[in-house]
């Protein structure tokens, strides 16, 4: 490959890493084209940008990117998948389903960036699917917000129809 094509190819790396607020770098080697097929179409129904990368054009577009992702250099060994996606675990959780779902075990999670944090190792999954999305959490507070009112509203109710009886 050319120099003049892999840096173009690292500009387009670093846009796709600019354009989403988490990433994560997987390992989805050996899948079979079905399981490949339907991966790619489970990304896309949840917003999730998947796609195969060279270890060397990603190390040389993080290291572009502002920030030090450095300790994110040791998970970029052997084949590579990165998963973009503006919500936090939704990668996660389409890592944990796809790996349960089929005999390899693939893919694989080898390291991520989420919420400004480094995640690095496998064992980082179940971490990574339990953070709550900004919706999620929206979610928890309206629904936080709208409980004393409903426990007013159904006081006034009980006892409005007490009194009509």
């Amino acid at each position: 490959m050319k120099k003049e094509d892999k840096s173009v190819i690292i500009d387009q790396i670093l846009a796709g890493l600019n354009d989403y607020s988490h990433f994560y770098i997987a390992d989805a080697a050996g899948l079979t084209a079905d399981l490949t097929s339907d991966i790619r179409r489970a990304c896309f129904n949840k917003d999730v940008k998947l796609v195969v990368v060279k270890n060397t054009l990603l190390k040389k577009a993080l290291e572009k990117k502002e920030g030090d992702f450095s300790q994110l250099y040791s998970a970029l060994e052997g084949p590579t998948a990165l998963m973009l996606s503006n919500t936090g675990n939704a990668p996660a959780k389409l890592i944990k389903e796809f790996s349960k779902g089929n005999k390899l075990g693939k893919p694989t999670l080898k390291a991520a960036y989420v919420e400004e944090g480094f995640y690095v190792g496998a064992d980082q999954l179940d971490v990574l699917a339990s953070i709550k999305s900004k919706n999620e959490l929206i979610g928890d507070i309206i629904a936080l917000l709208q409980s004393p009112m409903r426990n007013i509203i159904s006081g006034l109710q009980a006892k409005a129809e007490k009194e009509a009886e």
